[in-house]
């Protein structure tokens, strides 16, 4: 579908990539083939927790998420917290612990609530079996399909203020323990005009990523599935969107 209307101008750049200017896509390889998310996936966790959830509700570390594998924060069984700072450690640190918390939280059923979401967005290649974006056998999507949620997620205040921020403290509601940590998307504070959104990485994904940045009034998007060195490539894509023709409306 999207081959025909973009040219793969940089197929070195990932296994599956797109870039948009302003809404309209410029250059795209593989866009509609189903690949692992990584935490990408968390995109549909936060947008589901937008959705559903009051940030100021108090969540109660599960034991499941505290035991959540890959990376993490170090939550403890019982602890609470606000939503909105286990919010915050997902989107900005990625933490499995937390986003596990908060879909523990939310629903018994949550997978079903990703899945049902992504229908109503119309994302045709997209299947979810996790919340936090670990490797399973039939969860995937495409770098087209996560262009969308990206766009999607994005217009909430929340998530745009925290995926544009390098660092973040949160505590434990009675103060015992705190937590200082840093964003995991390396252009954020280094690539001018940086506003996020998410990073994921896996030993079937690869290094993912979505990157939105603004300059002179115009944004970029970038996805990139499975790319050998993403921050190097996102940086080159995003110097050639904001030099490249103003895409045809």
């Amino acid at each position: 579908m999207h081959a025909a209307t973009a040219d793969d101008a940089y197929p070195r750049a990932a296994k599956a990539y797109l870039v948009k200017r302003d809404g309209h896509l410029l250059w795209a390889g593989h866009p509609d083939e189903r690949l692992p998310p990584a935490s990408l996936t968390k995109m549909m966790t936060a947008l589901i927790v937008l959705e559903n959830a009051a940030l100021e509700e108090t969540v109660v570390v599960s034991r499941r998420a505290s035991r959540e594998p890959g990376s993490r924060i170090g939550l403890k069984p019982g602890e609470n917290f606000r939503a909105r700072d286990l919010f915050a450690a997902m989107v900005l640190r990625s933490a499995n612990d937390a986003c596990r918390a908060l879909a523990d939280h939310l629903s018994p059923n949550f997978i079903a609530l990703m899945n049902q979401r992504s229908a109503t967005l119309g994302l045709r290649d997209t299947h979810f079996l996790d919340p936090c974006g670990h490797d399973r056998p039939g969860q995937y999507s495409t770098a087209a399909d996560l262009a969308r949620l990206a766009e999607r997620v994005m217009v909430y205040d929340e998530y745009a203020r925290l995926a544009r921020q390098a660092e973040f403290r949160i505590a434990t509601l009675d103060g015992k323990r705190r937590f200082h940590f840093t964003n995991t998307n390396a252009l954020i504070g280094r690539y001018e005009g940086a506003l996020g959104v998410k990073t994921g990485s896996t030993s079937r994904a690869g290094n993912c990523l979505v990157a939105l940045a603004e300059k002179d009034g115009s944004r970029v998007l970038i996805v990139m599935l499975n790319a050998p060195n993403r921050w190097w490539n996102a940086v080159g894509l995003f110097d050639r969107a904001f030099k490249a023709a103003a895409p045809l409306q």
